[in-house]
């Protein structure tokens, strides 16, 4: 199926048929990233008197419970209710799912303290255009990164100046493939988080973050529209399925 787009002046297509999945899919056990120091993401059959909830166990069918940290486990979507008292949730704040994205690669710089950091600058010389949502790959993008255990590896992440940027240049979806726009253990400052939402003062009540998410070095820069899922959790955040469809410009 291919839709056309209007952006400005310009005309671009996009082909549903060939979908890009940035997400990662959740495993039961070990083998997934894993950040903030969460338990493992837990799979259990449902038992009750004769019944069993595993085929492969002579039931007759598959019932299981899933455990799982959504801020994580894995990919990820949060609103600003991540660090509000208001009770807002991720599916509150959500209202429209498919978005115009530009996807850029940048290598975080490493700074005096041993820190390796997304800059405004950074962010400045490769956004292209004014979209409302944001799609960063970090660099180098190694596969590992598909299970890699951040918790205490202090990973890059945004200054508080760079999250200030992106929402000042009216970008409404951040996607990334790092645990945190924040540094690991900040002491509760959260200034990209509070930055990019302006919270508390001019709350951005419609924009999301999207965490731990991988983009496959196959996929380049550029425009796409972005197709952002996520699960109907009445929570801060939620497990996502961020999808990717390449544009072409129709000439």
């Amino acid at each position: 199926m291919i839709i056309d787009i209007q952006i400005q002046e310009k005309k671009y297509s996009a082909n549903l048929a060939e979908p890009l999945d940035i997400s990662l899919p959740l495993r039961e056990g070990q083998n997934n990233p894993n950040c903030y120091w969460a338990d493992p993401v837990k799979f259990e059959i449902i038992e009750s008197g004769s019944f069993i909830g595993s085929v492969a166990k002579g039931g007759s069918v598959n019932h299981q419970k899933i455990t799982i940290t959504p801020h994580g486990n894995g990919t990820h979507t949060e609103c600003y209710g991540h660090i509000s008292s208001d009770g807002v949730s991720v599916t509150q704040a959500l209202s429209q799912y498919h978005h115009l994205a530009e996807l850029i690669s940048v290598e975080p710089m490493k700074v005096d303290t041993g820190d390796f950091m997304i800059t405004r600058k950074m962010l400045e010389e490769k956004i292209l255009y004014k979209v409302p949502a944001l799609i960063i790959r970090t660099l180098p993008n190694q596969a590992d990164k598909r299970l890699r255990q951040y918790s205490g590896t202090n990973p890059p992440y945004l200054t508080e100046e760079a999250a200030a940027f992106i929402a000042d240049s009216g970008i409404q979806h951040l996607v990334l493939d790092l645990p945190s726009v924040d540094k690991e253990v900040d002491g509760g400052k959260l200034a990209a988080h509070k930055a990019f939402w302006k919270f508390p003062h001019s709350t951005r009540t419609e924009c999301t973050i999207t965490e731990l998410a991988y983009i496959d070095n196959a996929i380049a820069d550029g425009l796409y529209l972005l197709n952002l899922q996520v699960t109907s959790l009445e929570l801060d955040a939620s497990p996502s399925k961020p999808v990717l469809y390449k544009l072409k410009e129709v000439l």
